[in-house]
C-alpha cells in the first residue's frame, strides 16, 4: 500500500476518531498513527500480518475499541494495559499463550475476544476487571478452569471448543454469570459441578458435544432449579 493511501485513511481518522485498514498485509502497526493518540477512538487492523504491537499503543489514551482479529500476535505489550478507556477488544485468530500481567488494569473493558488463540487456562487477570460483560475464549487449547474463576466479573464465558475436562466449583460462584458455554470439550458427567444447576446464577448451559449425553444431565440434583432460571430469562427475553 503507497504512502499516498496511508495518507488519506490518516486524514479520514482524524476527523472520524475511526482508523480502519484491513486486509492489506500488514506487518507492523502503523507507525503513523502516533500523531492520532489523542483523536482516536477506534483501531481496526483486522486481517493482516501483524506480529507485534508496538509500546506506543498505550498512548492512546481515548482508544475506545480495538480490533486486531487475524493477526500473528503471539504476545501483547503491557503498555497495552495503560489503555484506561478501552471497552472492546477483538483479537480473535491470533497466537496469544498468555496475557500480560497488567491486564487487569483495562478497567473500562467490557468486551474481550480471544477465540481461536492458544490460550492453556482461563487468565487470572480477568478476574480484575469488574465491568466486564463478555469473554470469549472459544477455541483455544484450555484444558482446565481454575478456582480463581469465581471472582470473574462476567455475564457471559464462551469456552466452546477447548480440551476441558475440569472445572472449579468456584464457577457457581460467579456473581453475575448467565451465559456458560462449554461446547465440544472433554467434560464427563462427574466433572461437571452440580452446584453450576442447584446453586449458581447461571440460566444458559451449553455442554452439547462432551463425554455424555444430554439427557443425562436432565437427571442431576438441581436440573430442576437450573429450568426455573431459564424459563425465567427466556420469558423475560420473548
Amino acid at each position: 500500500m503507497g504512502n499516498s493511501a496511508l495518507k488519506a485513511h490518516l486524514e479520514t481518522a482524524q476527523k472520524t476518531g475511526v482508523f480502519q485498514l484491513t486486509g492489506k498485509g500488514l506487518t507492523e502497526f502503523p507507525e503513523e498513527l502516533q500523531k492520532l493518540t489523542s483523536n482516536l477512538r477506534t483501531i481496526d487492523l483486522s486481517n493482516n500480518k501483524i506480529e507485534l504491537l508496538p509500546p506506543l499503543i498505550g498512548k492512546f489514551s481515548f482508544l475506545k475499541s480495538l480490533v486486531l482479529n487475524n493477526n500473528k500476535l503471539t504476545a501483547l505489550p503491557e503498555e497495552l494495559c495503560r489503555l484506561k478507556k478501552l471497552e472492546t477488544l477483538h483479537l480473535n485468530g491470533n497466537l496469544l499463550r498468555q496475557l500480560p500481567a497488567a491486564f487487569g488494569q483495562l478497567s473500562a473493558l467490557k468486551t474481550l475476544n480471544l477465540s481461536g488463540n492458544q490460550l492453556r487456562t482461563v487468565p487470572t487477570q480477568l478476574c480484575g476487571l469488574r465491568h466486564l460483560d463478555v469473554v470469549d475464549l472459544s477455541k483455544n487449547q484450555i484444558q482446565n478452569v481454575p478456582d480463581s474463576v469465581g471472582e470473574l466479573q462476567a455475564i457471559e464465558l464462551n469456552l466452546n471448543q477447548n480440551q476441558i475436562s475440569q472445572i472449579s466449583v468456584q464457577i457457581s460462584h460467579c456473581p453475575r454469570l448467565k451465559v456458560l458455554r462449554l461446547e465440544e470439550n472433554c467434560l464427563e458427567l462427574s466433572m461437571l459441578p452440580q452446584s453450576i444447576l442447584s446453586d449458581s446464577q447461571i440460566s444458559l448451559l451449553a455442554v452439547e458435544g462432551n463425554l455424555f449425553e444430554i439427557k443425562k444431565l436432565r437427571e442431576l440434583e438441581g436440573y430442576d432449579k437450573y429450568m426455573e432460571r431459564f424459563t425465567a430469562t427466556k420469558k423475560k427475553f420473548a
